[in-house]
């Protein structure tokens, strides 16, 4: 059963009929809206750099005056999605434990990406069958939770960090797997993945830290050794 959180679930409910918000009126977020527009509509594949110009009113010019590539309007769509996330930290959420804290970020990014649903179905679909687009995705998805987890004040820094974040970001995937199909207004279908997944992770970041342990027990014994051993020489020599 999902965890009860401090934040409402009314505001947690489904978003299928939600519109996508407007950015704003820069060339970059007008890309950024003409992409994910597309994306409910057709394949990534099938999108090109003149279907988003034209979709957001923009020459060639412009949109290569922001972007690259359509990874990089992709890029920018995922990073004001971490913004907004990030933007309504609950200082209320402060003493909750990591697993109630990632809990509710996750949420916060569930509801963050609601006017989405339609973009995303369609961007997933394509990455089940582009591995390129696939690895890319998983990139950008890491560092996204590496924001994530350090909005729960989890250590999300070095190689212990680096390999939270890529679980996160596995975890986090098939928890909007379900969130798709998850059309009940509470999103309990989605809530309980999500405490799974969590439940999961807690088991699993339990065995990397034993296994990382292991090292620096063997890195002491060998020193425990040698001090042992000169110890044992000096006493012989006096």
């Amino acid at each position: 059963m999902a965890r009860k959180t401090k934040r409402p679930r009314k505001s947690q409910g489904t978003a299928t009929s939600q519109a996508a918000p407007a950015r704003g009126t820069t060339d970059r977020d007008k890309a950024v809206d003409a992409l994910m527009s597309l994306l409910a509509e057709q394949p990534f594949e099938q999108i090109g750099l003149a279907d988003i110009a034209g979709r957001a009113g923009l020459s060639l010019s412009q949109l290569r005056g922001d972007f690259g590539s359509k990874a990089a309007i992709l890029a920018a769509h995922i990073k004001d999605i971490d913004r907004a996330v990030l933007a309504g930290t609950d200082a209320d959420m402060a003493d909750e434990p990591p697993r109630e804290r990632l809990l509710d970020v996750l949420m916060r990014r569930i509801e963050a990406l609601a006017p989405y649903k339609e973009a995303i179905r369609s961007l997933m679909h394509s990455a089940r069958r582009n591995p390129g687009l696939a690895l890319a995705l998983n990139a950008m998805a890491v560092r996204s939770q590496q924001w994530m987890l350090t909005a729960a004040d989890i250590g999300a820094s070095g190689p212990m960090g680096a390999l939270r974040a890529q679980g996160a970001a596995l975890m986090f995937a098939r928890v909007v797997g379900v969130w798709l199909d998850d059309d009940e207004p509470g999103l309990d279908r989605t809530m309980a993945a999500l405490d799974r997944g969590l439940a999961s992770g807690e088991r699993w970041a339990g065995f990397l830290d034993d296994l990382c342990s292991i090292p620096r027990c063997l890195a002491r014994g060998p020193r425990r050794r040698r001090r042992r051993d000169r110890d044992e020489e000096e006493a012989e020599a006096a």
